[in-house]
C-alpha cells in the first residue's frame, strides 16, 4: 500500500511505545482503515547492558529503533503510555528520560505524539481501567485479529496504546464531521473548539 493511500480517507497508521526505566521499551505499530485494526510489527528492546553507567546507551538504542520504525511504516501518529504517578521519584525521573526520547523521535520527522494514561489505555481496550496484563493481551489479539497471543506483554501494551489512539482519532473526526454537518445546516450557529467534547483525556506531549 503506498503512503498516499494510507493518508487518505479513513487510513490510519500509528506507532504505539511503551517506554520502560529498565526492562523492555515495546513498541507496536498498527493499521486501521476505519473498520478493523490490523498489526503490522511489534516486539520489545531490550537493553544490550544494564546498570546506570550505560543508562545513556540504552536512550541512543531505543531512539534508533524508534526512527527506524517511524522511517521504514511512516506512521501518522505515535502514541505513547503516560508516566504513572505511583511510581518511585528515581524510576519516574528515567521514565520520562525515556518518553523525551520517543518525542525527540516523533519530533525529527515531524510527527505528532499522543500521550495516554494506563488507565485510558486498558478501559479503551479492555473496557476496565485495571485489567490485568493477561486481560489486555487477549483483547489485543483479538482486537487485531492476530493469530497468537502477543508477547512479551510490553509490545502487547504498545499495541493497546495504539489500539487506543485510533480509537480516540476516530471519535475526534466523528465529532469534527457532526460539528461540521450542523455548521452548514446552521451557519449562524456557534459552534464550540475542536477537541471540546472528547471524553478522552487525551494530550497532545
Amino acid at each position: 500500500m503506498t503512503h498516499a493511500s494510507r493518508t487518505n480517507g479513513a487510513f490510519l497508521r500509528v506507532l504505539g511505545v511503551d517506554p520502560a526505566a529498565a526492562g523492555a521499551t515495546g513498541y507496536g505499530v498498527i493499521e486501521s482503515d476505519g473498520r478493523r485494526c490490523r498489526m503490522l510489527r511489534f516486539g520489545a528492546l531490550r537493553a544490550t547492558r544494564k546498570g546506570p553507567e550505560h543508562f545513556p546507551e540504552r536512550l541512543r538504542e531505543i531512539h534508533a529503533m524508534l526512527s527506524d520504525l517511524i522511517e521504514e511504516f511512516e506512521p501518522q501518529g505515535v502514541a505513547v503510555e503516560s508516566v504513572f504517578t505511583a511510581l518511585n521519584m528515581k524510576t519516574a525521573l528515567k521514565l520520562a528520560e525515556v518518553r523525551g526520547v520517543v518525542l525527540l523521535a516523533g519530533a525529527q520527522h515531524d510527527i505528532s505524539v499522543h500521550s495516554y494514561s494506563p488507565r485510558e489505555v486498558k478501559a479503551c481496550v479492555a473496557g476496565y481501567g485495571h485489567a490485568g496484563k493477561e486481560q489486555m493481551q487477549l483483547m489485543v489479539r483479538a482486537l487485531l485479529g492476530m493469530s497468537e497471543t502477543p508477547e512479551p506483554a510490553d509490545a502487547a501494551d504498545a499495541l493497546a496504546v495504539a489500539l487506543c489512539h485510533v480509537q480516540a482519532a476516530q471519535y475526534r473526526a466523528r465529532l469534527d464531521a457532526g460539528a461540521a454537518r450542523v455548521a452548514s445546516a446552521n451557519p449562524t450557529l456557534e459552534t464550540r473548539p475542536r477537541g471540546a467534547h472528547s471524553r478522552m483525556a487525551v494530550s497532545r506531549i
